[in-house]
Parts: structure tokens; sequence; C-alpha cells
């Protein structure tokens, strides 16, 4: 399993204080079910930290008049919006739920040019939270394609997500299905599509990120 760079500091260091819990318990605790019980939840523990962290190899479709979905999750909101941060105008906002089982690579949904980039400080609500999209930690990220056409989404931290990271700034080149990003711990991805976008997934429908096509021009 690969393992995100992300993830390196905060493995190293949980197994380190693991590891001296454990000698702590086997050192002053008989051997009885609470050493066996406590020995397997640390060991589940770092487990399910590591499986956060995992980086699996994903396969984009490359489709120049498709958006792909930014990350892995479940899709919860799909309304149109007034966008007032870039476009000041109607936009379809389709919002990705990261739940802590899910992979928290974040990937461009398009190709083309970054035109827009900036980091907002915030609140830190639940990340399914109607307000979150406005008032949480957040990045926003806008994509111009080849058409023409501009996308916009957001990387929004969660209750328990306190760090974005994001590798792209204005200017750069944007490649559909490259990582863009990654959220640590639970957290949510909304993209802003112009209305003439047909919306390709439903509510509740699970997307893979780089995979699954959420829209097309």
């Amino acid at each position: 399993m690969k393992l995100h760079r992300e993830g390196y500091g905060i493995i190293l260091a949980s197994f380190l204080v693991l590891a001296a819990l454990w000698g702590v318990i086997f050192y002053f605790v008989p051997v009885t079910a609470v050493r066996v019980i406590t020995g397997l939840a640390g060991v589940v523990f770092w487990l399910l930290i590591m499986q956060f962290f995992r980086d699996p190899m994903r396969h984009t479709p490359i489709e120049p008049n498709s958006i792909i979905a930014p990350a892995d999750g479940k899709v919860v909101v799909i309304e149109q919006v007034e966008e007032n941060e870039y476009f000041n105008d109607k936009r379809i906002q389709i919002s990705i739920f990261m739940s802590p089982l899910n992979v928290h690579v974040n990937r461009f949904p398009v190709a083309g040019k970054v035109s827009y980039v900036k980091y907002h400080p915030g609140l830190y609500l639940v990340a399914w939270h109607p307000k979150s999209s406005a008032e949480n930690e957040r990045t926003t990220i806008v994509v111009k394609m080849a058409s023409g056409h501009e996308v916009l989404f957001k990387q929004i931290a969660g209750a328990v997500a306190r760090r974005i990271k994001y590798y792209c700034k204005t200017g750069d080149i944007a490649v559909q299905g490259a990582e863009m990003g990654f959220i640590k711990f639970g957290s949510r991805v909304d993209i802003l599509l112009p209305v003439s976008f047909n919306v390709a997934v439903k509510l509740n429908e699970k997307v893979k990120g780089g995979e699954t096509v959420i829209a097309s021009i």
C-alpha cells in the first residue's frame, strides 16, 4: 500500500507513542484481557491512521469535456447557487463529503490553466453544514479549460480536519486527475460549474476521485 507523503510524520509519531504505551502496559499490566484488548486496540488505531493516508493509483479517463470527481466520497449537494467570490453569478454546485475512511488525496477535476488560488482561514463547522462552504477554513481554486469555461472548486475543512494542503499556484498548468492537494481527517470538496453543464451524478452517490465523471459540457 502506497502512503501519501503528508502522513509520514503522523504515522511515525503515532507509532512511537503507541510503542511507548505498549511498553508501559506490557511491563506493568499482568497478562489479562485488559492487556490483550489494549494492545489490539493500539494496533487497530495505528492501522486506521495508515489507511487514512493511503494513496492508491488512479486511472483517469482523460476527457476534455468532462469533469472528473476531485475526491473520493459521497455526493451530498447538487444545487444551483449564487457564487460570490469569483464569478458573481449563478453556478451549479456539487459537493462531495469525505469521511475519515475515504482516500483524502484531492485531484484536478479538469485540465487547463490555474487562474485563481486563494486560501481562507475560517471556522471548523461539520463539513455537511450549509454554511461550511462560506465560513470554514478553505481554499478556492479556479481552472480555465481549453473550451474557455472556468471551473471553481473548494477544499473545505470540517470539524475534525485541521489542515488543508494545496500544491498549485496561479499560472500553473492543471492536468486532469493529477494530485492537487490533501485534506487531513474528514472534510468536503465543492465544485462549481457553469449552469449549462450536464450533471452526471445523483445525491448520495459514491464517487471515486480521479475516475468518476460527475458532469460534462
